[in-house]
């Protein structure tokens, strides 16, 4: 089955507004509860990409309908690894997800990719093509620690990204996380992803006057100045 196409919309704000925003939207939404006894989860994330930097590229660039694919695992918990593909269609984003275990991305990292051919999953084995017809890499790890918040209406997910670092594309990604560094120029990413409709109330919650919010992504800046 297809998944549903969410919006997703992303924007850099600084720690003042990030305060002002959770303390607004804490006592009407829900905390997530995969989060720890401080509402907080970190997130640790291989992205892929070719030679030529395609989905780097398109993503600067503005284009209006791209994908890109990752690897993905929380908490360092190994145990629950996903491969991801994400494909966004302006401000709509579609998400395809597959399980992987430890021992097959320590392979893939290592250069061995041939079990992915015969994978039952066939986002593991779209993944391999294109690994061998658009030369897709391992390229850079992102971490972060992420602040969810919930609301059932609407299917509404914000969540606040700081502390965000860059590692190498190797088998440093599966390794042992004590914390994650801290982005020292204290900038926080705010995410709203909704199905059909925003409710109005939360919209308002969101705004923060006539301070514009800018436009994110994490692999992107992971790439350009880490």
């Amino acid at each position: 089955m297809r998944p549903q196409p969410r919006h997703e919309l992303k924007h850099e704000i600084s720690y003042g507004d990030y305060e002002a925003l959770r303390r607004r939207l804490a006592p009407v939404m829900a905390r997530d509860p995969h989060t720890g006894p401080n509402g907080l989860y970190e997130i640790h994330s291989l992205y892929f990409d070719n030679f030529a930097d395609a989905a780097l590229r398109e993503k600067i660039d503005g284009a209006p309908a791209r994908e890109k694919f990752r690897i993905r695992y929380y908490n360092n918990d190994l145990s629950v690894i996903h491969l991801e593909k994400k494909c966004k269609a302006r401000d709509l984003t579609t998400k395809y997800s597959a399980p992987l275990t430890e021992a097959q991305v320590r392979a893939l990292l290592a250069g061995d990719t041939g079990w992915m051919r015969s994978s039952e999953h066939g986002l593991v084995r779209e993944l391999h093509a294109k690994m061998q017809t658009e030369l897709l890499r391992p390229r850079r790890t992102v971490d972060y620690i992420r602040e969810p918040f919930t609301y059932g209406p609407g299917n509404v997910r914000i969540t606040f990204d700081r502390a965000v670092s860059a590692g190498p594309a190797d088998e440093r990604f599966l390794a042992p996380h004590t914390d994650v560094p801290a982005d020292v120029r204290g900038l926080v990413v705010l995410e709203v992803k909704y199905d059909r409709f925003l409710p109005g109330h939360l919209a308002g919650l969101l705004q923060l006057g006539d301070r514009p919010r800018q436009s994110y992504s994490k692999y992107e800046k992971c790439r350009t100045f880490y």
